[in-house]
């Protein structure tokens, strides 16, 4: 498994326990604006099922994960399969809570969700989408050990497309 620089970041699997309360402390105007804005209620408790049948016995491959920090709530990152340029690839993504922005903690759960990718198999690769002018999801990639192959376009929500960086992480350990 990755190390993270800071020994108390932990990755915790997606539970009912917390799952739906921390969607809603992301889902604010400020935290959503690269993202298409805040989600209903209703969309919200959608995307909490999603993330508890993300790579279980009947859902779709990948995984999601609360971060801590210390044993505190401080986001959520998952790896989950999408098709980029016509092949499968595994796609990453996050939220920190504002109170943990800053200190490292995207950039650290990155690196351990790669890991967690690179365990599960099947892919290459683990790509990274951050809307180009969120210069601090950018910044998350590079530190990360991400790999900027440039500016593309992604479709979210479904029907919205939007400027974004393609970030690449190679998987393989060869």
């Amino acid at each position: 498994m990755e190390r993270s620089q800071q020994p108390d970041l932990r990755l915790e699997p997606w539970s009912d326990e917390g799952g739906l309360a921390l969607l809603t402390g992301l889902n604010t105007p400020e935290m959503t604006e690269h993202l298409g804005g805040p989600e209903t209620p209703d969309k919200l408790a959608d995307r909490h099922l999603r993330y508890l049948r993300l790579g279980g016995p009947d859902g779709p491959f990948g995984r999601m994960f609360r971060i801590t920090l210390g044993g505190e709530t401080a986001g959520v990152i998952g790896y989950w399969e999408t098709t980029w340029q016509g092949e499968t690839v595994w796609e990453t993504g996050w939220g920190v809570l504002p109170e943990f922005q800053g200190r490292g903690v995207a950039a650290g759960a990155a690196r351990l969700v790669a890991g967690e990718a690179r365990a599960a198999g099947r892919h290459a690769y683990l790509h990274a989408f951050p809307a180009t002018g969120h210069a601090a999801s950018n910044g998350v990639c590079r530190r990360a050990g991400f790999t900027l192959r440039g500016a593309s376009t992604v479709e979210y929500p479904k029907g919205n497309w939007h400027p974004c960086n393609d970030w690449r992480l190679a998987l393989s350990t060869g």
